[in-house]
């Protein structure tokens, strides 16, 4: 026994069997590698029970290129492992093989001396009360433990335990969140041109878009049936509530190298009917080149992880509705689904005489990795299950807790990363073309603090179980929070807490925050930057302040951080699509009166200097035109429209618009000051 447990083990009193541990984390993924790491670190008997046969869940699995947001958000044992996982090539810090990384966690869980178990699914748990005291895998192995860690991309320990959860989407009106709930999404048309030395395969003209629908596409038979993974309109009405969770994909690693390079395989359960969409995707962009149908992400020794990206890629929309509260067999049917539809997808166009030989070239130019998941056929071990359930706990993180709301006392770990959900589904428009629902992706977050109340269930539930992945969230939250590195976080400050409920025998809820606080930032976390300290926060300024986050848009504007904006953020039109995008601002007006109208903007001489901005108050609507080229001249901030009376029975509505605009046209926040 190592000097700290053995420490650890006279500090508890208590001997340990075999099968008794002091944490049990359940979860082979990097949140519960890491927890069992960090926690192994300081002298707790560790188990980690991994379902699958792999550990590492999508960083070892796929995932590797990491979305990392603002890397200086990234310290501590994250920061710690991806260093290691690229030691042999500095510069992919981040961005390691799949094989560095699963060597990189396997020499780590040696050297902390962590149990590690694979192949065995929970089957039941043991509770007294309101703790859980044994949990039990599918082989007959029962595992004590004191302390207890989710880590699943499921919340399946959390599930068992009779932990508040929910899947799916809240509606708009449960939090206020402005992104909630169904929101069928429009075309937006773009084109761009890529240069071939940019990624190979990748050069030429195509759609440019990341989620949305590029073009009006028909999503009818010739009979008028919806065609292969195109759904009828469920008419909800927009920002409604339902089960449904974003789509899921595998992220494979390809590459173009001859001497590793294995061909695209053809699954056994192969119909070409499955790509009719595709098809017409790639008729309505004709030359449309296979790094425009996919985002290829450059790894190391000329490997890329491959990911989705638009209406059709490696994304399958709809096919995974049943799996976050799925049993054991569906699970399996789902994952296989995936597997054959991504699979058929590339032998598709690789080999479907309809698609242009040029195209087919190309795809038939990338491959699997030969060195890489060589047990597995060289697929990827792990399905990227971007959402599953998620913990209802003490505290909900929700939309303003990314935009507004950002800083917490009790902050155990940051994010930073957009608020990006991928497609949830695709849907027949009432003229019978396709429309992709619930993804965006233009939507910034600023750096923000996420608190310790978000990992740990309601007492009364369960007061020795951790959270670090299925954490207290809501969908829209979740869409930013949902990346490995604040994953690996979370785990990390979760190994501390339990330990230190462990010793002070106390349920997790109750531990002293602030010490563990003081423990992370001894190991290098970052639990707060410096420049957010001098940021200009709405919550802060005089007045009624609505930010552009909550303001109503129509058409496809760009977030931003230029200048000292707002919260931090703000949008622009990206100088494109003039006299199609506005921004409106309804603002409650709590009092009857009299009231300056005030706009910020970030000046710069790219900006037009003729924006405008209508302005509808009691009295009638005024339109004003805003030199946006000119700094705001107060507070080098805000800009005065006027004064205008407004009544407490109608809201103040402030329009930005860019029709006739000659540069790029700013919006931010408006502020109204009532004059006495």
């Amino acid at each position: 026994m190592s000097l700290p447990r053995l420490l650890f083990a006279l500090c508890l009193a208590t001997p340990l069997s075999a099968a008794d541990f002091d944490l049990v984390v359940y979860g082979g993924t990097p949140a519960g590698l890491s927890a069992g790491i960090v926690a192994a670190r300081e002298g707790a008997s560790v188990v980690v029970i991994e379902p699958t046969k792999w550990i590492g869940g999508m960083v070892t699995g796929g995932l590797c290129r990491s979305d990392v947001g603002k890397e200086d958000t990234i310290g501590g044992f994250p920061r710690e492992y991806f260093g290691r996982a690229a030691a042999a090539k500095p510069d992919t810090m981040w961005y390691a093989e799949p094989s560095a990384n699963l060597t990189a966690f396997q020499a780590m869980l040696k050297e902390a001396g962590v149990k590690v178990v694979t192949a065995q699914a929970l089957k039941s748990i043991t509770q007294e009360g309101a703790r859980i005291t044994s949990l039990t895998t599918s082989d007959g192995t029962t595992y004590q433990g004191k302390q207890f860690i989710d880590a699943t991309y499921e919340g399946d320990l959390m599930a068992a335990a009779k932990v508040s959860y929910i899947v799916g989407r809240e509606s708009t009106a449960q939090y206020g969140e402005s992104l909630a709930g169904y929101h069928p999404m429009p075309i937006r048309p773009r084109t761009v041109e890529v240069m071939e030395s940019d990624c190979p395969g990748i050069g030429g003209k195509g759609p440019s878009y990341i989620h949305g629908t590029p073009a009006s596409i028909s999503g009818v038979d010739a009979q008028g049936k919806p065609i292969y993974g195109v759904f009828p309109d469920s008419k909800l009405a927009p920002g409604s509530a339902d089960k449904l969770t974003q789509s899921y994909n595998f992220r494979i690693c390809v590459t173009q190298r001859a001497d590793i390079m294995v061909p695209f395989p053809k699954p056994a359960s192969y119909y070409p009917v499955h790509y009719e969409l595709l098809l017409r995707l790639i008729q309505a962009f004709p030359g449309v080149r296979f790094g425009r149908l996919f985002h290829l992400g450059n790894v190391a020794n000329g490997k890329y992880d491959l990911n989705a990206q638009g209406l059709f890629s490696t994304d399958y929309p709809g096919a995974n509705f049943d799996y976050p509260d799925g049993d054991a067999a569906t699970r399996a049917r789902i994952w296989q689904d995936h597997t054959d539809f991504i699979q058929g997808m590339l032998w598709f166009l690789g080999h479907d005489e309809r698609v242009p030989q040029s195209l087919r070239d190309q795809a038939n130019s990338w491959g699997l990795c030969k060195d890489e998941f060589a047990d597995n056929a060289h697929w990827p071990y792990a399905l990227y299950i971007r959402e599953g359930r998620r913990m209802i706990g003490d505290y909900v993180m929700v939309q303003k807790d990314l935009q507004t709301d950002i800083f917490k006392d009790d902050s155990v770990g940051m994010g930073s990363f957009l608020i990006d959900c991928h497609i949830v589904q695709r849907i027949l428009a009432e003229d019978g073309t396709v429309r992709d629902e619930g993804s965006f992706q233009d939507t910034p977050a600023l750096p923000y603090h996420i608190p310790y109340r978000s990992l740990t269930p309601k007492r009364a539930e369960c007061e020795n179980l951790l959270v670090p992945v299925c954490l207290s969230a809501s969908h829209i939250a979740y869409c930013s929070l949902r990346m490995e590195p604040v994953y690996m976080a979370l785990g990390q400050a979760s190994g501390l807490a339990a330990v230190m409920a462990i010793k002070a025998k106390i349920p997790v809820q109750n531990i002293d925050v602030s010490a563990l606080r003081k423990k992370l930032l001894e190991q290098k976390a970052v639990l707060e930057l410096a420049s957010l300290k001098n940021m200009i926060r709405s919550a802060k300024l005089p007045g009624i302040v609505m930010t552009e986050e909550y303001a109503e848009r129509m058409g496809q504007w760009t977030g931003s951080s230029y200048g000292s904006p707002v919260d931090g953020s703000s949008f622009h039109d990206a100088n494109s699509e003039k006299g199609s995008k506005t921004i409106t601002y309804r603002l409650k007006i709590p009092t009857s009166g009299k009231y300056e109208v005030r706009m910020s903007y970030a000046s710069a001489p790219n900006r037009a200097s003729n924006v405008p901005v209508s302005i509808a108050h009691a009295g009638g609507t005024d339109i004003m035109l805003v030199n946006q080229r000119k700094a705001p001249p107060i507070d080098k901030l805000f800009v005065s429209l006027g004064v205008f009376p407004f009544t407490a029975d109608k809201p103040a509505v402030i329009t930005i618009s860019n029709k006739d605009t000659d540069g790029i046209v700013g919006a931010d926040a408006v502020q109204l000051i009532e004059v006495r």
